[in-house]
């Protein structure tokens, strides 16, 4: 395993009772459902993090960025940990674009009590811990 502890950010998007989720691929937690997000860049505020991770991945410009928890996430075939910082974030308008296709293979919106699986380690251990209605959107 590395020795090295990443901060990931993870971004909370709700709309119409309904979270943007994308399907990962080309990396760890391939083939698993995930929100937007990635990693924090040295010096970078969270809020900025979460901003430029959503438009490079999605084309979405997103405001009002809370935070609402965070992980700590241990990939252990893939011998990452990860710290994980949720926040929610308002995008009223829009539509979320594959802007990262070796990344990503879509964005779907799904609703709330109806999530697809397998979700990504972080958005398992984020679930464990807390409820939507808890993010207070």
């Amino acid at each position: 395993m590395e020795n090295v502890v990443k901060v990931g950010v993870g971004v909370i998007l709700i709309r119409d009772g309904k979270i943007l989720l994308g399907e990962r691929q080309g990396a760890h937690g391939e083939n698993t459902w995930a929100t937007p997000g990635g990693h924090l860049e040295f010096g970078e505020s969270v809020e900025s993090c979460a901003a430029r991770e959503v438009l490079e991945e999605t084309g979405l410009h997103i405001s009002s960025v809370r935070k609402v928890g965070f992980t700590n996430d241990i990939f252990d075939n893939e011998h990452k940990h990860y710290i994980t910082l949720f926040v929610a974030a308002e995008c009223p308008i829009g539509d979320a674009v594959v802007m990262e296709p070796e990344k990503c293979k879509s964005w779907r919106w799904f609703a709330l009590d109806d999530l697809p699986k397998p979700l990504f380690l972080c958005m398992e251990n984020f679930l464990k811990d807390r409820d939507f209605e808890n993010v207070n959107l």
